[in-house]
């Protein structure tokens, strides 16, 4: 039976309810194919989230159909002429679909993201040389999600072209008067819609507002959309400022300046950054010692051989969920908070590096990446960053070792590496950015059954780069820098998680972060807290560097427990300082955890210890008065901030 309307507004009103069914389907789907994130939740807690969800849903559905809602409801006399709803029809059929596109596509990345897609997005592929391999490869990997989106396709051109009829023609004086009433009252509906409520005093709906209906702030990614989240961020301004403390307090409380008193003279170490993609902490059997009875292998031999002669600590953690936010926290120490500080309006900010205060010292510098030069905005980022030479997949000039999809395996790469880390003048800081262990998470072909599949795709390729890292340490073992190299080896970013231990807002940040230096006695395991911020500090205390300089991390060689940890998803604050665990919406407290001994996070004590939730909430407080207002005024070196 094929659907006539005899009224446009009935026609709009069957659409719009249409949209909204089919957004709940999604939301279902996507809580389906994402169970293991959300599977605490209890029925109760599910039919919250949904309830709150047709919310969002509707700002989404308002705005990418606003153009066609004006078309549709302003009065004009061809308004009813089938040629003009026939063409005014694409105005709702492409944006719809680009919607539901954007939906699909998160199904898939969110359990390597943990949160939304946002405008940032266009930004952060825009140099990519392989979108169109990497968009044939998700259609591949991930076949259902296409033909359920052929599905929805098929179906949106039905409620969208079907329909149509020639309406009825009435061009007297009072048909325009009912239709501009009609137009006033849709446009007012529409607002209350995107505000969210009729009351002068509401705000248009934000991110945050998922907040009131989740006890925990990751599963506030279950009550928006991708659609909204996109929408919402793609003029998204700077941010402002704050004023919780005076400035003598604030910097008592908190002073992202580091000014050590050196234990001696300065030592001219190589330094040597080695970043392995996606490596999350669970993959790591020598830091798991605790996990199945002591009988969890990890898939990293290697690694796990080196974590007896490195430095950690129980509790490393990175500061994002991407590549991209993984350069500026690990060589500049900025986080990036609600988004990639590269991708954000302060990137211009002038800022430190290790690597400029290194090269003041007289160092060499030079940046390794397997995948083509442009590829993630890493050449554009480490020439700010103050590093001279960028070795890519141009400089290995060898496209038979190239992996088809992201760049030269890990494997021939490092040994490139090694060679040409030969030619730099001593002493050198070098950092390294494997691709690898990355999505479609293949092995060379002459690799293949050769390293333990696991329970998940990605610990196959980590077994390979963690071969490759071997025979990397093997060759550098040779040369004669290697013994006057520090090293320090750690994660861009975790991934998605097997073990139940892992599958919780901690273990989503928990990588390992090791410092290992051949011939000096930086060994053992701390209790402290270390994140991916506190890696420049500690190499720069290290070396005895004597100078100030602007980081917002701690050193983690320092025998004092007063540094956090801090990390964000999707605009939700994640907060760890000593024992505990404080998340925050930016603006109000959501849970506290005791971490040490809640490793499950199952107990929210936020309610019982008003004492430490309020000093954890003036640390927190302090932190983002630093961050905002340096952020704001352009201060994040030594120079600005005195």
């Amino acid at each position: 039976m094929s659907l006539r309307f005899k009224s446009v507004y009935i026609l709009l009103l069957s659409q719009f309810i249409l949209l909204i069914f089919l957004y709940s389907l999604c939301r279902i789907g996507f809580y389906w194919t994402n169970l293991p994130s959300f599977q605490h939740l209890s029925l109760v807690e599910l039919g919250r989230i949904f309830w709150g969800g047709w919310r969002f849903d509707l700002v989404a559905i308002i705005y990418l159909n606003s153009l066609y809602l004006l078309l549709q409801i302003i009065p004009h006399p061809w308004r009813h002429l089938r040629g003009y709803q026939k063409a005014i029809s694409w105005t709702f059929y492409i944006p719809n679909l680009i919607g539901f596109l954007s939906i699909f596509i998160d199904f898939a990345y969110y359990p390597f993201t943990l949160k939304h897609t946002t405008a940032s997005v266009f930004k952060q592929f825009a140099n990519e040389e392989n979108l169109g391999k990497l968009s044939l490869d998700f259609l591949i990997d991930y076949w259902y999600l296409s033909i359920l989106f052929i599905f929805f396709a098929v179906l949106l051109y039905v409620i969208t072209f079907k329909p149509l009829k020639q309406f009825k023609s009435i061009t007297s004086y009072k048909h325009y008067i009912y239709q501009s009433i009609a137009f006033i009252f849709i446009i007012g509906l529409c607002v209350v819609g995107v505000r969210g409520g009729w009351r002068h005093s509401t705000r248009p709906l934000t991110m945050s507002n998922a907040g009131d209906y989740v006890n925990k702030p990751e599963d506030m990614a279950l009550v928006v959309n991708t659609p909204f989240t996109i929408l919402k961020t793609l003029k998204r301004s700077g941010y402002k400022p704050v004023q919780y403390f005076s400035e003598a307090e604030l910097n008592q409380k908190y002073l992202p300046i580091q000014q050590k008193a050196p234990q001696g003279t300065f030592k001219n170490l190589n330094v040597v950054f080695l970043i392995i993609e996606s490596l999350g902490k669970e993959h790591v059997g020598a830091l798991n010692k605790n996990i199945q009875g002591g009988n969890y292998k990890g898939y990293t031999p290697f690694l796990d051989s080196l974590v007896q002669e490195s430095f950690t600590s129980s509790y490393t953690f990175a500061n994002g969920r991407k590549s991209i936010d993984a350069l500026p926290s690990i060589i500049s120490g900025i986080p990036s908070i609600q988004e990639p500080f590269v991708l954000s309006v302060y990137s211009s900010n002038k800022t430190t590096s290790i690597a400029q205060l290194l090269k003041e010292k007289g160092y060499e510098t030079a940046f390794f990446h397997g995948a083509p030069n442009g590829s993630m905005g890493f050449s554009a980022y480490t020439n700010l960053a103050g590093i001279n030479k960028y070795y890519g997949k141009d400089e290995y000039a060898n496209d038979a070792d190239f992996d088809g999809m992201w760049g030269i395996w890990d494997e021939p790469f490092m040994q490139f590496m090694a060679k040409e880390i030969s030619t730099l003048k001593q002493p050198f800081f070098t950092t390294f950015f494997s691709v690898s262990s990355h999505h479609p998470f293949k092995v060379p072909e002459k690799y293949k059954g050769v390293f333990p599949k696991g329970n998940l795709p990605v610990q196959e390729p980590i077994g390979y780069t963690d071969m490759a890292l071997r025979n990397f340490f093997a060759e550098a073992q040779k040369k004669p820098w290697f013994k006057q190299t520090l090293f320090v080896i750690c994660a861009d970013h975790a991934t998605v998680s097997y073990l139940p231990e892992y599958q919780n807002v901690m273990g989503s940040f928990a990588i390992p972060i090791l410092f290992y230096y051949p011939a000096g006695n930086l060994k053992g395991t701390t209790n402290k807290l270390i994140q991916q911020i506190d890696i420049m500090p500690t190499v720069l205390n290290y070396l005895n560097y004597d100078k100030p300089y602007f980081s917002f991390g701690f050193d983690a060689l320092s025998p004092t427990q007063d540094n956090f940890v801090l990390n964000n998803i999707d605009g939700s604050f994640n907060f760890y300082y000593q024992d505990y665990l404080l998340q925050s919406d930016g603006e109000k407290s959501i849970a506290l955890y005791k971490f040490k001994t809640d490793t499950y996070l199952k107990n929210n004590i936020l309610q019982e210890d008003k004492n430490v939730q309020q000093h954890l909430e003036a640390q927190f407080k302090a932190f983002l008065q630093q961050y905002y207002n340096r952020m704001i005024n352009n201060q994040l070196t030594f120079s600005t901030a005195k």
